[in-house]
């Protein structure tokens, strides 16, 4: 496996308290990584240390599996808010960002283009929408064509259509080639783009976990509890067409799969003297594993 990031035990302390502790977490190549974690734990200060914006009091990185300074140069990054000139373009914003750099300027209407603003024209970026701000402040930090993309909340404060956009451009980035690692505490828009998450409470890192490793954890499991497991058992691989529906060892039926009428299926047992004892759902939703876990911190 070819990582972009790897830690080992980094740890920033402030005031006597540390706000990263000891974290230790990798970002493969090709991820969306989400990292995910409420205000304040810690998720901006392990980026700025990775960028090189704070130091460590121990632990280490690799980033690109290079030299530290070129494999900043490799690196695109949106840390907090967008750095921009309010009174200038989105078209001049990125060509000055070009020559601070020492990058191609020729490049600056296809970076707008990728990012959905090249039709704004001489609009000054002070009267964009947050959203516009957003997609041009990672246009800037594709100026050098990086290989590694970090993204610290880009999606917070804006709305709904602001989301979209963002959530479609990542996605378009991740098919060219880009890796991303993107902090948010919005669990549930993460979710939808996310490969691999790593989450982060009180400065420690609780787990890192796959999406599909996260949908599992995740199956909404319904439990049926009758007075005749076999017959029950019968008549529901019937109504929900599924033949591997059985009893366990306790009689009680387990079905992992998307139920959407439950009265259809207690009506159905009821009709046939099936008496139903209990029936308990559990799991289907992945921003209640987020937060179960950030409170095990």
């Amino acid at each position: 496996m070819e990582y972009v990031l790897k830690t080992d035990k980094l740890t920033k302390i402030y005031a006597g308290q540390p706000v990263v502790n000891e974290v230790s977490l990798s970002v493969q190549k090709g991820d969306i990584y989400g990292f995910v974690g409420k205000n304040g734990a810690g998720k901006t200060t392990l980026i700025r240390l990775v960028l090189g914006l704070a130091r460590p009091n121990s632990g280490s990185f690799t980033l690109l599996s290079g030299d530290i300074r070129s494999a900043r140069r490799r690196t695109g990054s949106l840390v907090e808010a967008p750095s921009l000139y309010g009174n200038m373009s989105a078209s001049e914003n990125i060509r000055l960002c070009c020559k601070m750099l020492g990058a191609d300027v020729s490049q600056t209407d296809s970076l707008l283009e990728q990012v959905g603003l090249s039709d704004t024209g001489r609009k000054h970026a002070a009267d964009f929408s947050l959203g516009m701000k957003q997609r041009l402040g990672i246009a800037m930090a594709l100026v050098d064509d990086p290989e590694f993309l970090i993204l610290d909340e880009p999606i917070n404060g804006l709305d709904p259509t602001g989301i979209v956009e963002i959530r479609e451009l990542l996605l378009r980035l991740k098919d060219s080639g880009k890796t991303i690692m993107i902090s948010s505490h919005i669990l549930g828009e993460l979710e939808k783009i996310a490969t691999r998450y790593g989450i982060i409470s009180k400065g420690k890192l609780i787990e890192e976990i796959s999406s599909a490793e996260l949908a599992e954890k995740c199956i909404k499991t319904t439990d049926i509890t009758t007075n005749d497991p076999e017959k029950a058992a019968g008549l529901l691989r019937v109504l929900l067409k599924n033949e591997s529906i059985s009893p366990d060892r306790d009689g009680v039926i387990r079905i992992t799969e998307k139920i959407d009428n439950i009265g259809r299926i207690t009506n159905e047992l009821y009709t046939n003297d099936v008496v139903v004892a209990g029936i308990t759902s559990s799991g289907g939703d992945a921003e209640k594993y987020f937060i179960k876990k950030m409170e095990e911190g």
